[in-house]
This record gives structure tokens, sequence and C-alpha cells, in this order.
């Protein structure tokens, strides 16, 4: 992990760390909006189906099956999102030249056009190129390239999200009747968040290869087809690369995003009380 960041600082300076980010960055309230909102609503219609309350507490037979459709239904909005990411963050590769000016000297060595590559330039110019350039080459599910294995990540993964952050919340609660102070909120979302992105490693590593592998330089034939032949040429070990930086990300970004979600839903709740209390009066 520290060569990594080192390389990356001596590279591309400062500014390498930030590739990639405008379009995640330009969507993640929409993308964190639709996840929470899902859930919530769906545990709201499971205990509506299953006990004739909407406000009803939900078991956790409930709570895993509201999270597993939360993490199918977040790869329809993810997929695109995390494919656009990586492409970009990758543009420290060489790029492959079709230029019509090297035809000549091309043929002459006998190498064909599209294996002449070209260090330092880059393939996309920004998110929105980004994505045309997909749809051109690749057609729109080019766009969802390794949502199968963003499957195996995020149905699983969002499981041992939500879970063990309702589990923490009611431990850390003072008693059952009451809502749980904001610092315990916190811990349980950053530790829920570690957890989950710690288990969610391997299928991350496969997903993330399917999304770097480009048309031009296909390497990968499907997902279990990635899975051997990364673990024959690289070994099991290459399924737990970046399991600490995905355990330190997970902790502050998770624990931000819960509390921020239970204290905008308090807050909201407090004026829509207030709107009820005067139209009584």
């Amino acid at each position: 992990m520290l060569h990594c960041i080192l390389t990356i600082y001596r590279k591309e300076t400062a500014l390498g760390f930030f590739k990639g980010l405008s379009f995640p960055l330009a969507t993640i309230t929409f993308y964190n909006s639709v996840v929470f909102g899902f859930f919530s609503n769906s545990q709201r219609l499971i205990s509506q189906y299953r006990y004739g309350d909407a406000w009803h507490p939900c078991g956790m037979l409930d709570l895993t099956v509201a999270s597993m459709l939360t993490g199918l239904v977040s790869v329809g909005i993810g997929s695109p999102v995390d494919l656009v990411k990586i492409r970009l963050q990758m543009q420290t590769q060489a790029v492959l030249s079709e230029n019509l000016h090297l035809a000549g000297s091309i043929s002459n060595a006998n190498i064909p056009l599209r294996s002449v590559e070209i260090p330092g330039q880059r393939l996309y110019r920004g998110p929105i190129h980004c994505i045309s350039t997909i749809l051109q080459t690749e057609g729109l599910q080019g766009l969802y390239r390794g949502a199968g294995a963003m499957m195996l990540r995020d149905i699983p993964g969002y499981t041992l999200y939500f879970i063990p952050y309702t589990i923490l919340c009611d431990l850390l609660k003072p008693d059952a009747s009451s809502s749980p102070h904001p610092g315990s909120i916190w811990l349980a979302g950053g530790l829920a968040g570690s957890l989950s992105w710690v288990t969610a490693t391997p299928a991350d590593v496969v997903k993330s290869r399917m999304q770097a592998d480009t048309q031009l330089q296909r390497k990968y034939k499907g997902i279990l087809h990635c899975i051997i032949h990364s673990y024959k040429t690289e070994g099991v070990q290459i399924f737990f690369r970046g399991t600490s930086v995905n355990a330190i990300r997970g902790f502050p970004m998770c624990a931000t995003m819960f509390l921020t979600y239970e204290l905008s839903l308090q807050f909201f709740r407090g004026f829509q009380d207030k709107d009820i209390f005067v139209v009584k009066e």
C-alpha cells in the first residue's frame, strides 16, 4: 500500500490520487439516495406484507432480504459509475494507437496496426468522452461490463453492511425504546462498513479487473475465466490485495454516510411532526 502511494505521487503528483473523481462525485448523492431509500422502503413493504404494519420492526430474515435486494438494485446504477472511474484511473497505461500516419512504418515492420502503443497518450478526455467511447466501441452492454462480478460483491456486501449496522446500533442503545446516540451511529456505521468492504474484497478484485479490461486489449472472457486466470498467474493472495485499503477506507466513509442519513431522517421527521401539530391546532 505504501509503495503504491509513493509510486502514484512520484509519477502523477498529488492529482493522481483524485483521477476519475468527477463522475463518482457527481453521481454519489443520487446513488446513496437510491440505496438507502430502497433499503428503508423494502423494510416497510416486507413488514406490511408479513405483519400487516409497515412500521413493525423487521426480523433478521426481513433485513437479509431487504439488504440483498438493495445490493441487486445498486448494481444498475453503480456498475457504469465504477466502470468509468476505473477506466479513467487506468490512464497511466500505454494506449493503443490507430493513427493513419503510422501505417507506413508499421507495415514495413510487419507489426499489426492495433498493437502499436504510444506511451503517455490518453484514450479518454473525461467521463463524458469515456462513456461515449464505450458506447461507440462496446455498446450499452459495455457500460455494464463486470456487472455480474459486482452482483457477487454487492448482494452479500450490502447484507454484511446493513445487518451488522442494525445489530450494533441496537447493542449500543441505552435502552430498547430510545434512539441511538450519534456517536453510536458513527461507530456502528464505520465498523459495518469495514466488515463489508473486507469481505467483499475478492469479488471487488474480479469486478475491477473485468471493468479495466478494455475492448482493444480484452484479456478475460468472463467472470469464471478471470477468477481462474488470476489464480493461476498470481495465486490466491491476489483476491485479497487491497484488503487493508478497503478496511481503512470503509470506516470513515460508511460512518459518515450512516450518520448523515440518520441525522437527515431525524431532521425531516422533526419538520413533519411540527407540520402535523400545526394542522391539528
